[in-house]
């Protein structure tokens, strides 16, 4: 059953809603027709406030009173570049187009939701964000442009849900992640008569084996195991097939525990380097750092989300990183809760399961509502 010949009367309005934004291109930098879209529908359901930064979106369905728990709904608007044609469409359980799983499904969620809050006051004052390129570098994303335009949405936050896809299962803190240039120095030589030379590639070689020795170091928080790791991901140097090599750079992508600050990860993997190519020449350049996410399994919000889910909620560690990290870095209790299937994020094809997407707006109306979605 495609899009353009699906009976909607089979469908759920969330679903239509849903194909309606993956009818809308939002690769990353491109995300203005679908912030107009999301804009305009705000607009016609009467939200009380919509703040505009580029084509990022911060609203509310209603004032907020004063005393009452805060609660923030994220999602991002940009999808990953399409790996070829995946019209939207329904196929028995699935639904399919780019960006079904991550995360239009959750962005299709916090509209519908906030259309609802504005006919019937949430046992919570709801407040919600879109934002632009969040698929790309840190720096780039749209986040701070509209905390810079819409401070109060960030401040006296009780709990963020980042709508990440998690198969609908709540996913705990995340894992920093830095990446880091490790250029080694040597001397260039005719590869005949190596010993006039510095072979900086093979001067690399303590550090590979080190690397390839280094177990994980497991972290717990409320129970959930997180893995911190350390690879090498890529290697370049520059010379021809016969001359020594004079520099060889390593990129080590640092995926490093919620224990730990952007300082102290940085301070342990120079620390680390150094320790194991004390001989060398070496210079080490952080090329970015995203924020580890702090555990709040204690939140008060999040105990009574999991009360209200039928069969319980899963816990997991978030063994990657997500905006998560950016919140707590403010200081805000965030975790993952989405209804994309995280197997489907960055796929070919992807798709998302019509069984999870009603399960989890089930969840949040409960949540918010105390009672089932209207149709």
């Amino acid at each position: 059953m495609s899009a353009d010949r699906a009976d909607s009367a089979q469908l759920s309005t969330l679903e239509r809603l849903l194909l309606g934004l993956l009818a809308i291109p939002s690769v990353i930098g491109e995300e203005e027709d679908i912030r107009v879209f999301c804009e305009e529908y705000l607009s016609r359901v009467g939200a009380e406030e919509v703040v505009v930064a580029g084509d990022n979106l911060a609203f509310r369905p209603r004032a907020w009173t004063p005393g009452k728990p805060k609660l923030l709904l994220l999602g991002h608007l940009d999808t990953v570049p399409g790996q070829g044609a995946n019209p939207p469409r329904v196929e028995g359980d699935r639904i399919y187009g780019l960006g079904a799983s991550d995360m239009k499904g959750g962005d299709a969620l916090i509209l519908e939701l906030c259309k609802r809050a504005v006919r019937q006051e949430p046992s919570v004052d709801l407040s919600c964000v879109l934002y632009a390129r969040e698929e790309g570098p840190f720096e780039g994303s749209g986040m701070p442009e509209i905390v810079e335009a819409a401070p109060s949405y960030f401040e006296d936050v009780d709990l963020a849900i980042a709508m990440e896809p998690t198969n609908g299962q709540l996913e705990l803190g995340c894992l920093g992640t830095m990446h880091a240039e490790v250029r080694i120095q040597g001397k260039a030589a005719h590869s005949a008569r190596p010993w006039l030379g510095h072979n900086a590639i093979q001067a690399a070689a303590p550090l590979l084996n080190a690397l390839r020795a280094l177990p994980p170091r497991e972290i717990e928080f409320h129970g959930l195991q997180f893995h911190e790791v350390l690879n090498a991901t890529m290697v370049s140097y520059a010379g021809a097939r016969n001359v020594i090599p004079a520099s060889c750079t390593l990129n080590l992508n640092f995926r490093f525990g919620p224990d730990r600050s952007t300082e102290e990860a940085v301070s342990w993997l120079k620390a680390f380097v150094r320790e194991v190519l004390p001989g060398e020449e070496v210079d080490i350049l952080i090329r970015d750092i995203c924020p580890s996410g702090r555990v709040c399994g204690d939140n008060p919000l999040l105990t009574r989300l999991e009360a209200v889910a039928e069969g319980g909620l899963t816990r997991r560690a978030k063994q990657a990183w997500t905006d998560v990290g950016r919140l707590s870095a403010m200081g805000i209790d965030a975790i993952n809760l989405g209804p994309g299937d995280t197997a489907q994020a960055h796929q070919k094809n992807e798709s998302c399961s019509r069984a999870v997407l009603a399960a989890s707006r089930s969840l949040f109306h409960r949540f918010l509502f105390d009672s089932e979605a209207e149709e």
